[in-house]
C-alpha cells in the first residue's frame, strides 16, 4: 500500500486541558479512515517515532503521537526532552492517560474518521498502551515490548504508583502483544504472567514472542534491529488493527 500522505507538528489538547505538541500524519484522500495513536519510546517524541506515524498513515490511518515531554522542556529537542522528563520522576500514568484520551478525541472528531481508534507503543511506550488499554475506550492496542506491565515494588512510584498487570480487569479492547524472547524487560517470564492475567479475566489477546530478538527489535536506527521479527512484527501489527479499527 502507497497511500499519499501529509505530516504536521500541531497543538491538541491533553491532560488537566494543558495544549501540548504533537505529530499528525493523515491520508490525503477522502476516508472514511480508521485513527491510531502512536505512544513513543523513553527516547522521545524524536524521528523514528514521526517515521512510524507516517507509516501508519501511507498505509490508510489518520496517526498522531502526542508529545508526553513536552510539558517537561517545551521546544527543546527530543533527547533534551526525556532527560527533563526522567528527572521530574517520569511521565505520571494519570498524564499519558490523558494526553492519549486527547489525542483519541482529536482523531474521533475529524471529518476523515470512521470512528474507530487504536493505540500502539513501543517499549516504555508499550507498557504505556497496557495502561491506555484499560482506562481509554480505544478500540484495540498494541503493546511492542513494554517493560515493567509486571512491575515489581520498586518499580512503582509517586508517577505510576500502580503495576499495569493489575489494571487488566479493566481491559476494553483487544490487545496485541509483541516481544523477544532475549528481552529482559520484559522477559518471557514476565510475558507468561501477563497472559496468565489475561486468560484469568478473560481478555482478548494475542502474544507473539520472537525467537533471535531482543528489546527494540523494531528500531532500525539501533544495533537491537531484527529485520525478520519487524518484518513479521508490522504485517502482525497491520492485520490486527485492519481486523479491529477497519
Amino acid at each position: 500500500m502507497d497511500t499519499p500522505m501529509a505530516a504536521e507538528d500541531i497543538t491538541i489538547t491533553g491532560y488537566g486541558g494543558d495544549e501540548i505538541e504533537a505529530y499528525f500524519a493523515r491520508p490525503t484522500t477522502a476516508g472514511p479512515h480508521p485513527g491510531v495513536v502512536v505512544i513513543h519510546h523513553m527516547p522521545g517524541y524524536d524521528r523514528s517515532t514521526k517515521e512510524i506515524t507516517r507509516t501508519f498513515a501511507v498505509y490508510g490511518y489518520d496517526a498522531i503521537c502526542p508529545n508526553l515531554h513536552y510539558r517537561y522542556a517545551p521546544g527543546a529537542n527530543a533527547t533534551d526532552a526525556a532527560a527533563a522528563a526522567i528527572e521530574a520522576g517520569g511521565v505520571p500514568d494519570d498524564q499519558c492517560i490523558g494526553d492519549v484520551q486527547g489525542a483519541a478525541d482529536f482523531l474521533r472528531a475529524l471529518p476523515t474518521s470512521n470512528g474507530k481508534v487504536g493505540a500502539i507503543g513501543y517499549c516504555s511506550g508499550g507498557r504505556q498502551a497496557y495502561v491506555i488499554a484499560c482506562t481509554v475506550d480505544v478500540d484495540a492496542a498494541v503493546d511492542c515490548y513494554g517493560g515493567r506491565v509486571v512491575a515489581t515494588p520498586e518499580d512503582l512510584t509517586p508517577a505510576r504508583p500502580v503495576s499495569p498487570i493489575d489494571r487488566t480487569p479493566e481491559m476494553r479492547c483487544p490487545l496485541l502483544g509483541l516481544f523477544g524472547v532475549e528481552d529482559t524487560r520484559p522477559s518471557p517470564e514476565d510475558t507468561a504472567r501477563t497472559k496468565e492475567a489475561l486468560d484469568k479475566f478473560g481478555k482478548s489477546y494475542e502474544f507473539h514472542t520472537y525467537d533471535n530478538a531482543g528489546h527494540a527489535f523494531f528500531a532500525v536506527d539501533r544495533p537491537q534491529y531484527r529485520q525478520a521479527a519487524a518484518l513479521d512484527g508490522w504485517q502482525k501489527v497491520f492485520t490486527f488493527l485492519g481486523t479491529h479499527l477497519r
